[in-house]
């Protein structure tokens, strides 16, 4: 049966999501050594405040439901989770002290003991990350290739209010879409079996109409293979293959989706 839907996740396939956390920490730990009477190395601190903030975020009660969800270390320190569940108004409970120590405990790691600072940074980060989305060069010119053929779904882990400033600061990826199903907003995140379901639902197509396009094996592949749902890995770092996680196809850039969709 032929393709009538394509389904892309965000965050590393349409935006390019670790670029702008390597910006926004780039940008942050340069204004650190400028804040700082202490000699402070700009990618040492870098390397500091991601293991810092990883360590304290395996720790917290939420834990396992951001695993569930879908949220990262890195978005939980510009993220504001300004969201309806009990467990994300948990974590907007906690995020402020989280960013805070996660700087903190970074500079203490360099020598440096300053409070202060820390809070700064946390909040300087949060403007940084913002002003910092980057989008694949192919991107647009590839939704433009593909709007009107297929009906074009957005399937993103994450908080709704975080995915949502993600398209805010990106406002042109919007009108693509015919559906924006966020995880969050679900209840469930990739590769549940349920939320690729859901996309079918919403989206009012069987499995063999749709195809998913992500750069998650484990996320993506996996959990569009669970409901027997083509997939795209799109593999532009050279990752290793998974033995137990195959996808349908794999590419190097979204360039190549539009002859694959059209060859089923």
């Amino acid at each position: 049966m032929p393709i009538t839907t394509i389904i892309f996740d965000l965050d590393d396939t349409l935006l390019w999501d670790n670029k702008s956390i390597s910006e926004a920490f780039r940008l942050t730990c340069e204004e650190a050594t400028r804040k700082s009477s202490a000699n402070l190395n700009a990618v040492q601190l870098e390397q500091s405040v991601r293991m810092a903030a990883r360590s304290l975020y395996e720790g917290y009660p939420v834990y396992d439901y951001t695993q569930m969800i879908g949220i990262n270390p890195f978005e939980g320190i510009w993220g504001t989770f300004d969201d309806p569940t009990p467990q994300f108004q948990e974590m907007k409970e906690i995020m402020p002290s989280y960013r805070k120590n996660a700087w903190t405990n970074a500079l203490k790691l360099e020598g440096v003991e300053d409070e202060e600072l820390g809070a700064y940074l946390a909040e300087f980060f949060i403007q940084a990350r913002k002003a910092s989305p980057f989008v694949y060069e192919e991107t647009f010119e590839v939704l433009d290739q593909l709007k009107g053929e297929f009906q074009l779904v957005l399937l993103t882990n994450g908080a709704p209010s975080l995915q949502n400033t993600k398209l805010e600061i990106t406002p042109e990826l919007v009108p693509y879409f015919e559906h924006i199903i966020i995880s969050g907003d679900f209840g469930k995140g990739k590769p549940d079996a349920s939320i690729f379901e859901y996309v079918l639902e919403k989206a009012s197509i069987t499995a063999d109409q749709g195809i998913m396009v992500g750069d998650n094996l484990m996320t993506d592949i996996l959990g569009s293979s669970r409901i027997n749902m083509k997939n795209i890995w799109i593999n532009r770092e050279d990752k290793k293959p998974s033995d137990t996680v195959i996808p349908t196809y794999e590419i190097q850039n979204l360039r190549e989706i539009k002859s694959i969709v059209e060859s089923i």
